[in-house]
């Protein structure tokens, strides 16, 4: 159980483009590619290890077959052979649509599904790139049904232009997007619900709208304004950040100037590691992995320790 790599599941989108290839070097011949999925276990799209004795397996596999070792006692208590989270890649060449994501009990109610709590890294933005979070003001549910129906939404919604490193919680209920010329990275809960509510009008390839769900989201958004979305960490080098700790996940910021080495004997999870920028050596009792911009390596729970081979690397840190 040595650190492992696995297979990226790429994606196409309409409004997807070039920087998962041209920046974080995955093998991607189109150009409207939007999303890299790191680590799933979503059903149609499970990730596959590419490194080591293990390469072919499937992580849903290891999971069935190696539950306590894999995500650890605590996890697999919490939530079976189920994989609890959800990491991706995402580059925005035009606007995301504007969505929101239901909470767990309407999740579970309506899709027999987790809800979808996320966070976001931003790993590159245009000049004056933008996201959507949250409205710019306390709405009225009647507000806000007129403005899908006048189509004003725009004017009701928060603005944040955004550069490199900068991070932001996105909680269910919150109304969010990512705006164009943004490549990010997002740590979620394993779900694929999500409640698209305004897509500007756009067509598909065949011509079509896609299908929004306006009548879903009306009893799951948060209608106040909240300002809990922007995350204020500390970026001491070769040290363990916090940047998020939530039910769902715990992600810590890693930037290198020398190696380090952690006891993780306690910590009865799986940790993952995205590579934001430069490189690293991931090595544990078993054996070793390379880690390079735009990958991500999950170090299975039964390590006893982890050391980190880097003098130039950022990483985010990801565990329950």
């Amino acid at each position: 159980m040595y650190p492992l790599k696995f297979n990226p599941i790429l994606k196409e989108r309409l409004w997807g483009g070039t920087k998962l290839r041209d920046v974080l070097n995955k093998s991607i011949e189109n150009d409207i590619t939007g999303e890299s999925w790191e680590l799933s276990t979503v059903k149609g799209d499970v990730s596959v290890v590419s490194n080591g004795d293990l390469a072919g397996t499937s992580l849903q596999e290891l999971i069935n077959t190696k539950t306590d070792d894999l995500l650890g006692k605590s996890v697999a208590e919490r939530f079976g052979t189920e994989f609890p989270i959800l990491i991706k890649f995402i580059d925005a060449k035009q606007d995301l649509s504007i969505q929101l994501h239901p909470n767990d009990e309407l999740a579970k109610k309506r899709h027999n599904s987790f809800g979808k709590t996320e966070m976001w890294y931003v790993m590159d933005a245009d000049q004056d790139a933008e996201l959507i979070v949250g409205f710019n003001k306390d709405v009225a549910k009647e507000e806000y049904a007129a403005s899908i129906k006048n189509d004003t939404l725009l004017d009701l919604l928060n603005y944040e232009k955004v550069k490199e490193g900068d991070t932001f919680f996105i909680n269910t209920g919150k109304i969010h997007a990512i705006g164009a010329g943004v490549l990010l990275a997002e740590i979620q809960q394993t779900s694929d619900v999500t409640y698209r509510v305004f897509d500007f009008n756009r067509k598909d390839k065949n011509g079509n709208l896609r299908e929004l769900h306006t009548e879903q989201a009306l009893d799951a958004i948060d209608y106040t304004k909240k300002d809990d979305f922007k995350v204020a960490y500390n970026t001491q080098s070769n040290a363990v950040n916090t940047m998020v700790d939530c039910p769902y996940f715990k992600t810590n910021f890693i930037e290198l100037t020398d190696n380090i080495k952690q006891d993780v004997i306690n910590r009865d999870s799986f940790t993952i590691y995205m590579c934001v920028g430069g490189s690293a050596t991931v090595k544990n009792e078993f054996g070793e992995a390379d880690l390079v911009k735009g990958e991500t390596i999950l170090v299975p729970a039964l390590s006893k320790s982890i050391e980190i081979i880097s003098s130039g690397a950022k990483l985010l840190e990801v565990t329950i």
